[in-house]
């Protein structure tokens, strides 16, 4: 871990150099030029640079570095040569990484560039989790009509991601990050149920409701982490880098082993109200462009009760009127509406949503669905999925699948 993060502001990007050393890369910057060609630049340069889109993988040469690199000077390097796509293919982190033959590299995040997403580097909770199980076949729950009204049987269904929206990343980004990548002092509002620090957030991430300048969000701010090395998930609610870069106060924090069935601590919360983790419920571009979703999805209610119900471990609400639904409630597009008419990218999330449901995880609009956010999203086309509304929905009955409490895992 190094010691210390120095965040420079220039006229053209925001650059992390890692450590402040004489052998450190210096005054790292990124941009895309008309033709799409993303360049890099930087000073104290020692031999021959490479880069990497994640921390600790700095092994791309950097095209026509014989001509580009001049003593010390990395001068609008090209990161491939011309009919590569990787050439003008933005990081789905929007963070590029740059390495040397000398000391610390540096990080930059491309000038205007708003986070995508890309498959996650490990595979989301086994595969009998809770998560990954068809609930088509499974029981009404006897609540279900008064949970549905109280959460808006009238109210439509609404894409809460898609494409870049008035500057901004629309929906929840995630990062697969580097197995080096160090760890920085996190601090919690809610810290008693919040995993400790330290946690190894980059100092250009995306966060939640951010725009084109990284580390910066809006809303519930969060900021999602995939390690692969270890498939440890780190979530984050309410993130906000400080001032030095080299640290971050956060609402609360949860570390998710991707390849467990373990649950948080009962009474805890996580990055989300309901204690669950948050990526495993996200609409993800790669997935619907493979043609199947096959988890449940994420979503959010009004008002919910003071209660909840497995696999969810924690409640955020005062109302302790039955008639409104606890966290952790299972909904599933009922089996009789007709999707056909719906576009190919639509009908696979509506096919997930009859097969797999989605979750009641916090507190927010009627029926808005999580997503990650990306550029290839097409916002008309996930607006049509307004057309279907609360009524076209029902509670699930899955108490028969919990085989442990404190578990996710689910019976056959």
């Amino acid at each position: 871990m190094h010691s210390h993060t120095t965040i420079l502001l220039t006229a053209w990007t925001l650059t992390a150099v890692f450590a402040p050393s004489a052998d450190a890369i210096q005054r790292c910057t990124a941009k895309s030029l008309r033709d799409g060609t993303i360049v890099v630049s930087a000073t104290s340069v020692v031999g021959t640079p490479t880069w990497g889109t994640r921390h600790g993988e700095e092994t791309s040469s950097f095209d026509g570095s014989a001509t580009c690199v001049a003593g010390s000077k990395l001068r609008s390097c090209a990161l491939a040569p011309t009919g590569d796509p990787v050439r003008t293919r933005l990081p789905a982190s929007c963070t590029i990484y740059v390495a040397d033959a000398g000391g610390p590299g540096c990080s930059t995040w491309v000038k205007r560039c708003l986070p995508s997403s890309e498959p996650p580097a490990c595979a989301i909770l086994p595969a009998n989790n809770v998560w990954n199980r068809d609930i088509s076949m499974l029981p009404v729950h006897a609540m279900s009509d008064a949970w549905v009204a109280t959460i808006g049987i009238g109210a439509p269904l609404h894409p809460d991601f898609g494409g870049p929206y008035r500057g901004h990343a629309s929906g929840i980004p995630y990062v697969n990050i580097g197995a080096t990548q160090p760890p920085v002092p996190v601090t919690f509002t809610y810290d008693d149920e919040s995993d400790p620090g330290p946690y190894p957030i980059p100092p250009l991430v995306p966060v939640e409701g951010g725009g084109p300048s990284p580390s910066k969000g809006r809303g519930d701010s969060h900021v999602l982490l995939v390690q692969p090395d270890t498939c440890t998930l780190y979530e984050t609610f309410a993130s906000k880098r400080l001032r030095s870069g080299a640290s971050w106060s956060l609402g609360s924090g949860a570390v998710f082993d991707l390849s467990s069935n373990a649950l948080r601590p009962d009474g805890y919360t996580s990055a989300d109200a309901a204690g669950l983790p948050i990526l495993p419920g996200l609409v993800r571009y790669d997935e619907v462009a493979g043609g199947a979703i096959t988890h449940a999805l994420r979503f959010t209610a009004p008002a919910t009760q003071r209660a909840y119900v497995w696999p969810a471990r924690h409640y955020a609400s005062s109302i302790t009127d039955p008639s409104y639904p606890p966290m952790g409630i299972r909904v599933r597009l009922k089996a009789s509406v007709d999707i056909s008419g719906f576009s190919a990218v639509n009908q696979v999330i509506l096919t997930a949503l009859k097969k797999y449901g989605m979750f009641l995880a916090d507190n927010g609009s009627s029926w808005f669905v999580s997503g990650a956010p990306d550029n290839r999203w097409d916002d008309d086309e996930l607006h049509a999925l307004t057309q279907l509304h609360g009524g076209d929905f029902e509670v699930i009955d899955e108490s028969s699948l919990m085989v442990d409490p404190d578990s996710g895992e689910a019976a056959p």
